[in-house]
This record gives C-alpha cells, sequence and structure tokens, in this order.
C-alpha cells in the first residue's frame, strides 16, 4: 500500500461538483493509501463536510471513500452504527488537478447498501432523469452512468472487488493517520 501525495496541511481536498459546475460536497480528508482498487482518503469520527458553501454537516462516524482509476464511480464505507454501510456516488473518473485535490461531478444516482441488507439499491433515478434535462447530460455520460450502477449493484451483492472488505484495513487507519 503506498500513500498517495497531500495538500501542505497534510489533508487533501475532495470536491464533488453538480454536471454544471455548482460547489456540492466538499470535505477535507486524510490520506490513507493506494492500493489496486484506486486511492483511499479517510475522515474520523466527528468530523465534518459540507454541501456547497452551506453550513458543516457533522459525521458521527468514521469513513472512507475509494476514488478508483477511471471508473465513474466513488465509494464511502462508514463505520458503524451508521445505517448505511457502502454508499457509491455515480461521478464522472475521479480526477487529481493537484496533489492536495480530487474532484468528481455527481451524476445524481447512488448505490448504497444498508447495514444489515443484503442486497444493496439504487437511489435517485428521479433526480438523474431531471437533471438528463436540466444540465444537458450527453448520451454518453447517461450510459456510463447506467453502466456504472449496474456494474455497482452487481459488484456489492456479489461481495467483489473492493466490495469484498477491501476497506477494513484502511477504516482501521482513519483514527491513526
Amino acid at each position: 500500500m503506498s500513500t498517495p501525495d497531500s495538500g501542505t496541511d497534510g489533508f487533501i481536498q475532495v470536491n464533488y461538483r453538480k454536471y454544471d459546475g455548482t460547489l456540492h460536497w466538499n470535505l477535507r480528508m486524510r490520506p490513507l493509501g493506494e492500493d489496486e482498487h484506486g486511492v483511499w482518503l479517510g475522515l474520523p469520527a466527528d468530523s465534518v463536510m459540507r454541501k456547497g458553501h452551506s453550513p458543516a454537516v457533522p459525521l458521527p462516524e468514521a469513513h472512507v471513500i475509494l476514488f478508483p482509476r477511471d471508473a465513474w464511480w466513488t465509494a464511502a464505507f462508514n463505520a458503524a452504527p451508521r445505517s448505511t454501510k457502502i454508499y457509491c456516488d455515480i461521478t464522472t473518473p475521479p480526477a487529481w488537478p493537484s496533489p492536495g485535490e480530487v474532484t468528481a461531478v455527481d451524476l445524481d444516482l447512488d448505490v448504497l447498501l444498508k447495514r444489515g441488507a443484503v442486497d444493496p439499491i439504487l437511489v435517485d433515478e428521479d433526480e438523474f432523469a431531471e437533471h438528463q434535462k436540466l444540465y444537458g447530460y450527453s448520451d454518453d455520460v447517461i450510459d456510463a452512468a447506467r453502466r456504472s450502477a449496474n456494474w455497482l449493484l452487481s459488484a456489492i451483492a456479489d461481495r467483489t472487488g473492493p466490495f469484498a472488505g477491501a476497506h477494513r484495513p484502511w477504516l482501521t487507519m482513519v483514527d491513526t493517520a
């Protein structure tokens, strides 16, 4: 496992944007490392994140986010007792404009696995349909988003790839990073 570069303060700025460029979810995370699945960043319990420029939203449980290479999604793995164990955002492939920043365009669709559930679910299809018109998603973007959502539904249900427990060692590192 290697460690990704970080900004001058040791953290990486994570910026999710909407298709029109508007700032969406944003937070500062600790770089944990990199493996065959991508780059892992962590956020300790009792941290915060923001939606756009709104006030901070508290996050009582620790979590890690996987930023895969060349994939149209990111995946957050949440510590217990958070009710959502895995939360995948369908996004454009994550980009690293600098060593201290990662960005992705949130394409609305999300795949989640609730704690204790066997099968993942797809949510926010109404928002995806609405934003296709509002933001003018291209056919290529729509197709990539749908393919990614379908792949995630299968991979999470089958517990394959990064969903076979790859997050566990990273999650234990969050409070010690």
